[in-house]
């Protein structure tokens, strides 16, 4: 396909993208929340977005199926980020990847005596380098949704996942005890498409900044 795609997910990036686009001039032509398109035609013609789920924007763009992309500093901390370029913090879907535990759990206790923890979460490669850095042996358990149920049924110490306002955890008597690292979203690009496209691609990234600041 001709022209230029961006690979975005639905929810919270696209919800908090949508001003951004406009202000760019890619507003997109139907709601792609409505919409069954996976890939959807804004305001300029040679622009389309690739609707995709969040843990594989990275993916997109990195093979070049997207040549820009917008994605959660998570999800390009577990991806690697191998092969993209990452010119711009669009400030947006901002939260923290925290370590959570059970109010009352002695966190600090069990990470100085050297004990292993079984630590629930879907950011693996992430968690296993931050506990790795502590000199802390971690049994990972990878899951993918509902993760403050893990400490609750005894499946879990601790998880490793984002958190926002905080709410889920105070509702399910967890406490975040630890920051693993702020989030917000990134512009990501693929780097042989700025080279081939840098004509069309450098003025979208250029706009893309003067829409943040």
């Amino acid at each position: 396909m001709a022209g230029i795609g961006i690979a975005l997910s639905k929810g919270r990036i696209l919800a908090e993208a949508a001003p951004l686009l406009a202000r760019v001039g890619l507003a997109p032509r139907e709601d792609p929340e409505r919409s069954r398109k996976l890939v959807v035609a804004t305001a300029r013609r040679d622009v389309r977005l690739i609707v995709v789920r969040a843990s594989d924007a990275p993916t997109y763009v990195q093979y070049g199926a997207a040549d820009l992309g917008i994605a959660g500093l998570d999800v390009l901390a577990e991806h690697g980020g191998a092969g993209l370029y990452q010119p711009l913090d669009l400030g947006i879907a901002a939260c923290r990847m925290m370590v959570a535990v059970r109010r009352g759990f002695d966190y600090a206790r069990a990470v100085r005596q050297g004990a292993r923890l079984r630590v629930a979460t879907k950011y693996v490669h992430v968690t296993r380098a931050h506990f790795a850095a502590k000199g802390v042996h971690v049994d990972l358990i990878r899951l993918y949704g509902s993760m403050e149920l893990a400490p609750l049924v005894g499946l879990a110490d601790a998880i490793v996942d984002l958190v926002s306002s905080g709410q889920t955890l105070r509702a399910n008597h967890l406490v975040a005890i630890e920051e693993i690292m702020p989030v917000s979203a990134r512009l990501i690009v693929n780097p042989a498409a700025l080279k081939t496209k840098r004509a069309q691609l450098q003025p979208l990234i250029e706009a893309f900044a003067g829409a943040v600041r």
